[in-house]
């Protein structure tokens, strides 16, 4: 290793000294954000809010203190459709309903996989990747179907939202505090030679009353009431979960594919892969993750979205956004021409070496295509409520689309029997901390 030489140091501190420009960045950030003195102005104006293909959907929603957006984003684009079906101007599904049996199914999903690894020791690499982060608020799109082939869904009216499902950090220190001391009890008499199941059993018993607790207990049944846009009302009684999902959403989940876009050596175009331990549903969907070129993500988009249809859709959003104008655009800060660093990285360089991951899900409804038919920006539907950005709409430049946009939920029509035939190849397994499956943390 090698230490910092004072005579080096001394000639870096001379040759900053002597740069006009380093002394003006250096007195303009006494005041201001390393954005702001790094901002480039015309990023705004090539990026109008104006879109050639442009849904109307309906207004954003708030997922509050919580990293449901997963579940925001897929409800997001479900209600779409409930919504034309009974003519309404606004609707939500009840994101409170799928998180509480998430948070109960993902419980059980811990429980057996530490069981899976109750002969290896603590700190071998598969316990202490489930050690840390027993169960999260996170999500991927697979593990949205297996909540709604399994439980269905409510709207909102049926089981609205709590301070608890909206604020979630104090619930989940408790929950997995609890899921810990079941790790704790579960080796303690598995090495004793004493049965697990009824130890698994009490942890349920005791994670299902405390959820209840936090969240309400979700409806076997209820009454959809609603008015429509003609000032109608409407009432439908005695209606289970299963039964509102297949009369006023039936999709076909399963003819969605979650595609992804990953430029890595070891994740092959045209290959299906999954993630160890990623899940929430024991019986429920693998999780599913097609690789293909990101080309052919933005074209299999655009076909949906011109059919109407809003995609759901993964991305790293913590990289070179603005919530006040809602732009999200890799050209918008030059910190290399403000710093004199070297910065830039590829896609893939940016994945394998932990710069970037999937951390958000929202819901594309626009895209704006150039005089060659090309994408030059899209229209995000976010769920951090209406105050943000465009009530709620924020912009993607198709540059900064092509850098962060990870994963999305196409139609199997949209996309090639190349794609297709590579979904049906046998599935690639990816470590537990791979990259792509940080959107479920």
């Amino acid at each position: 290793m090698n230490a910092i030489n004072m005579d080096q140091l001394k000639d870096i501190r001379t040759q900053y000294e002597a740069d006009r420009t380093k002394r003006i960045v250096r007195n303009a950030l006494t005041k201001n954000d390393i954005s702001t003195v790094s901002r480039v102005f015309e990023a705004e104006a090539a990026n109008p809010n104006i879109f050639s293909i442009n849904l109307k959907t309906m207004s954003a929603t708030n997922q509050m203190a919580s990293g449901r957006c997963w579940l925001f984003s897929a409800l997001n684009v479900l209600r779409e459709t409930v919504a034309k079906k009974c003519n309404m101007d606004e609707f939500e599904l009840s994101q409170n309903y799928l998180a509480f049996y998430d948070k109960l199914e993902k419980s059980n999903w811990f429980m057996e996989c530490t069981l899976q690894e109750i002969d290896n020791p603590l700190d071998c690499e598969n316990m202490r990747y489930l050690m840390a982060n027993p169960v999260g608020d996170g999500g991927q799109w697979n593990m949205v179907q297996s909540l709604i082939r399994k439980y269905g869904v409510v709207p909102k009216t049926a089981m609205p939202e709590t301070y608890q499902s909206s604020h979630t950090r104090n619930m989940n220190a408790v929950l997995n505090k609890r899921l810990r001391r079941f790790v704790v009890d579960s080796r303690k008499a598995h090495q004793e030679g004493k049965d697990v199941s009824k130890i698994r059993e009490q942890a349920l018993k005791e994670i299902y009353g405390f959820l209840a607790s936090c969240f309400g207990l979700p409806p076997q049944e209820f009454t959809f009431q609603y008015v429509d846009k003609e000032g109608n009302t409407h009432a439908r009684y005695h209606m289970t979960p299963q039964q509102f999902y297949d009369e006023y959403v039936g999709i076909d989940m399963n003819s969605l594919i979650n595609c992804i876009n990953g430029p890595t050596h070891d994740k092959p175009y045209y290959r299906n892969f999954t993630v160890r331990y990623l899940g929430n549903v024991v019986d429920g969907n693998p999780i599913s993750l097609l690789n293909i070129p990101m080309e052919e993500m933005k074209q299999a988009i655009i076909q949906q979205l011109k059919d109407g249809e809003p995609v759901w859709f993964g991305c790293d959003c913590g990289k070179d956004g603005d919530r006040e104008t809602g732009l999200w655009d890799d050209q918008q800060y030059d910190y290399e021409g403000t710093f004199g660093m070297t910065l830039s990285m590829s896609k893939a360089e940016m994945l394998d070496y932990g710069q970037s991951a999937m951390n958000h899900a929202m819901v594309i409804t626009g895209v704006n295509l150039d005089e060659n038919g090309k994408p030059d920006r899209w229209k995000i539907e976010n769920s951090w409520g209406d105050k943000a950005a465009n009530k709620g709409y924020f912009i993607a430049s198709d540059s900064w689309f092509d850098q962060y946009v990870y994963v999305a939920a196409v139609y199997r029509t949209y996309l090639s029997e190349e794609a297709l035939s590579g979904f049906e190849k046998e599935t690639i397994e990816l470590q537990p901390w791979d990259p792509f499956g940080t959107l479920a943390e």
